[in-house]
């Protein structure tokens, strides 16, 4: 189990720079703290063959500095866009390092963007979707190594339950995805 050993502020951070916003509304000065970050995708797999949604779990240490117990979240396969292609390949790459899925770029279709963490980054996430099949796997997934994430297969039948059950911690692009494909298939 995963513990916090301290928490410090920033000095040269890497993916987010924390920054100060002073803005005028309705004739008064204002100051807002935020931080600069990347953009990101997600994208909702669902394993036909499985009938199943592939998910990543990963352990995410803001969470366990909340809640003090766990770390652990149940996300959407993701990553930030920080490379010079379509956001569209940095999904399928996201799939494949992350869930071990090589999906022809065809195969996966935007959904919709919006933004995340709205009140400390407004960083833009774009959700793709794809239908994929056991033949597109070709490694076990799990991302990077510094990344510790798992692969997990959600049966679709236990997805309407999963999205509200507290005792999962997931995000909520997630969730809003389950919502998309409910309401779609």
């Amino acid at each position: 189990m995963a513990k916090i050993i301290k928490v410090e502020p920033q000095v040269n951070p890497n993916f987010v720079k924390p920054i100060t916003i002073t803005y005028e509304q309705k004739g008064a000065v204002k100051i807002w703290e935020a931080v600069i970050s990347h953009d990101a995708v997600s994208i909702l797999l669902y394993n036909h063959d499985r009938d199943s949604f592939v998910l990543v779990k990963q352990f995410r240490p803001p969470v366990l500095n909340a809640n003090k117990t766990n770390g652990d979240t149940y996300e959407l396969c993701a990553g930030i866009i920080d490379k010079n292609i379509s956001d569209k390949d940095i999904a399928r790459e996201e799939a494949l390092e992350e869930c071990g899925y090589d999906i022809p770029i065809e195969k996966i279709t935007k959904v919709t963007s919006y933004y995340t963490s709205v009140g400390i980054s407004g960083a833009q996430q774009t959700l793709y979707y794809a239908e994929i099949n056991d033949s597109m796997i070709v490694n076990a997934g799990g991302g990077l190594e510094e990344e510790n994430i798992e692969v997990v297969y959600l049966p679709l039948k236990e997805a309407k339950a999963f999205m509200f059950n507290e005792s999962y911690q997931k995000t909520p692009g997630l969730i809003m995805a389950f919502y998309w494909w409910f309401d779609n298939n």
